[in-house]
């Protein structure tokens, strides 16, 4: 239950990000302060190290043979970086700026770097849990 709900929790916060990101600058300097873009792929950024930290938790757990392997924790991983992934590809087409003008371009790189660490210990715990169970 308590999964559940941290999980419905980060969706509804993943799709109020282009409704964030897309509200209009106050201060008039552009490139300074926090921009749609750079708002964007902070909440990008975020996501993905939620992921990573799931799929490394999900991947001790497995290491310690408690309950189902992590199993729970490696799905949850592996789709909030699934989720991560396409969020920063798309924020990478849409803004188109160069590094340092405030379209956050840098942290969406980091995001989809986060989102595969987590993707990869995920897929290292499924592995992991798929070959004791045919052991």
């Amino acid at each position: 239950m308590k999964m559940k709900l941290v999980s419905f929790v980060i969706l509804c916060a993943l799709l109020l990000v282009p409704t964030v990101a897309s509200a209009e600058v106050t201060s008039g300097n552009v490139g300074y302060g926090l921009t749609p873009g750079r708002l964007w792929a902070t909440m990008d950024a975020v996501a993905g190290l939620i992921s990573t930290v799931i799929g490394g938790l999900s991947l001790g757990r497995s290491v310690r043979r408690i309950g189902n392997g992590g199993r729970n924790g490696a799905i949850v991983s592996m789709g909030l970086g699934l989720i991560v992934l396409a969020y920063a590809g798309v924020h990478l087409t849409i803004f188109t700026g160069d590094f340092g003008t405030g379209a956050g371009r840098a942290g969406a790189i980091i995001a989809i770097v986060m989102g595969l660490t987590g993707m990869v210990l995920a897929g290292l715990t499924l592995a992991r849990s798929r070959s004791r169970r045919a052991g």
